[in-house]
């Protein structure tokens, strides 16, 4: 198995390891050292990747950066009640060009998801989240992203990539196989009014700062839908990290990301993680630490993984049917665990990519609000992705 690109987790960093408690995180990671080398993935669940390439950053000056801190936080914590086996494969190093690093990603990402690994990748500028997409183009045939961010991240599509530009090559790129994105926490003030048009006419979601804050649970069927989630940290309130990460007064709150990065866990579907645009500093303890307990909850949802999304035996699920202006709305509630469907009518037989698609993931809230003749938001848009 080809891991040319990857270097290993430092010596300072191991040192740091070897002084720790039996029991902490560190102890029980399979790590790829200088001395041993890439540790043995059979039965390895996630994997952990830093991407040293922030090139691409629209403020980049040059600075190189580590994840030592990272590590070291996250080493130091410890397990839960987890099944789960955890590797830290080391460093993909900045390659002559950010398109070598691009494909070292890429090749990367594509042999872990085929082995059914979930990468987390620590960033560098979140326009890695491209390289990451294009590794599904093999793979699975259509897309969901989900983009924890202030942000939108389209930019002008024309222009070469940047971090604050990825969301609109994504979307013109071939081959086309996006077929959803999310933003979780967008602050208006740092979208052009165009961009949220754009949003709404491509039936994209998106939910406001002030929506996630009043009901977190509103990100559990949207992680439940995605098969990549992309969290960028300048969608974290200032007070809560490092002085050079500090971004903007307001944002979601540690409890917040973690609890979102715990749904993404959970969902069935995510394959893989990234946490991006971190920028070390002296004081670099508190960013550390939170996306050190972002990746623990991350992996303490993937421990409790339930399939309940089969719905092929009529004893595992209960359903719904109501009526919404004429229109009938099929709901299906899981026995297992209580989490809700609706179906969405499969409009289109040429194009068999978006055959997966008939089941969303919602909540009860919108069973409710379909009986109340309100049509659910997140059906409507896919019905009309559907369409396009």
């Amino acid at each position: 198995m080809n891991f040319n690109f990857l270097s290993p987790v430092t010596d300072f960093v191991l040192a740091h390891n070897e002084l720790l408690p039996a029991q902490s995180l560190g102890k029980k990671l399979r790590i790829h050292s200088a001395q041993k080398g890439i540790p043995d993935l059979d039965g390895v669940n996630i994997a952990i990747l830093g991407v040293l390439e922030n090139r691409n950053d629209v403020n980049y000056l040059g600075e190189s950066f580590s994840l030592n801190e990272i590590r070291k936080a996250l080493y130091s914590l410890y397990p839960g009640s987890w099944t789960t086996t955890i590797a830290d494969l080391g460093d993909i190093n900045k390659g002559e060009s950010v398109q070598d690093t691009y494909f070292a990603l890429r090749t990367t990402m594509s042999i872990l998801i085929k082995k059914k690994i979930i990468p987390i990748i620590l960033g560098g500028s979140q326009d890695l989240t491209y390289p990451v997409y294009r590794s599904y183009d093999d793979l699975i045939p259509m897309v969901n992203i989900v983009n924890v961010d202030c942000s939108f991240n389209l930019g002008d599509s024309n222009k070469p990539i940047k971090n604050n530009s990825f969301v609109g090559k994504i979307i013109l790129d071939e081959p086309y196989n996006l077929f959803n994105y999310a933003n979780i926490g967008y602050q208006t003030y740092f979208n052009s009014q165009e961009e949220i048009d754009l949003m709404d006419k491509l039936y994209f979601e998106s939910y406001r700062l002030g929506q996630v804050s009043k009901d977190i649970t509103i990100v559990e069927p949207v992680m439940r839908d995605a098969n990549m989630v992309s969290i960028d940290l300048n969608s974290v309130k200032g007070a809560e990290v490092s002085l050079n990460q500090k971004f903007s007064p307001n944002g979601l709150d540690g409890k917040e990301i973690c609890a979102i990065s715990r749904y993404a866990g959970i969902s069935n579907k995510v394959s893989s993680l990234g946490i991006y645009e971190y920028k070390p500093s002296k004081d670099d303890g508190l960013t550390s630490m939170l996306i050190a307990q972002i990746i623990w909850y991350f992996v303490e949802g993937v421990n409790f993984r339930v399939k309940d999304d089969i719905f092929s035996d009529e004893n595992n699920y209960q359903k719904f049917i109501t009526l919404v202006d004429s229109e009938e709305l099929i709901f299906y509630k899981s026995n297992k665990t209580g989490r809700w469907w609706i179906e969405i009518p499969f409009l289109s037989d040429v194009n068999n990519k978006l055959k997966r698609h008939t089941l969303l993931p919602c909540m009860h809230q919108d069973y409710l609000d379909a009986c109340n003749n309100k049509v659910p938001n997140r059906w409507f848009k896919a019905l009309q992705r559907n369409v396009l």
